[in-house]
């Protein structure tokens, strides 16, 4: 149990923090979900629109530090590449 004020402040922002990341990640493999779903569905146009939606989701999760940038990279670009293959 925390004892020092500052403690009991720190761990107060660390659950809302905790909270905050757990959704920004919840909402990333939410959007990567709906591609997969287009792709596997053979469907380009679905797959595109999701793909164009989902970019935006997956790096504004990296800049809040929810996921790591290079994570964040890297789904895109295999995202990107299964999307491209349906062409």
């Amino acid at each position: 149990m925390v004892i020092h004020k500052s403690a009991v402040k720190r761990a107060k922002q660390n659950k809302v923090r905790n909270l905050r990341n757990k959704l920004r990640r919840t909402r990333v493999k939410n959007v990567i979900k709906r591609v997969r779903a287009a792709i596997n569905e053979r469907s380009p146009e679905a797959a595109q629109t999701a793909l164009t939606a989902a970019i935006p989701v997956v790096h504004k999760a990296a800049q809040e530090g929810a996921i790591h940038r290079k994570t964040a990279s890297r789904k895109i670009s295999r995202l990107t590449r299964h999307v491209n293959a349906l062409s």
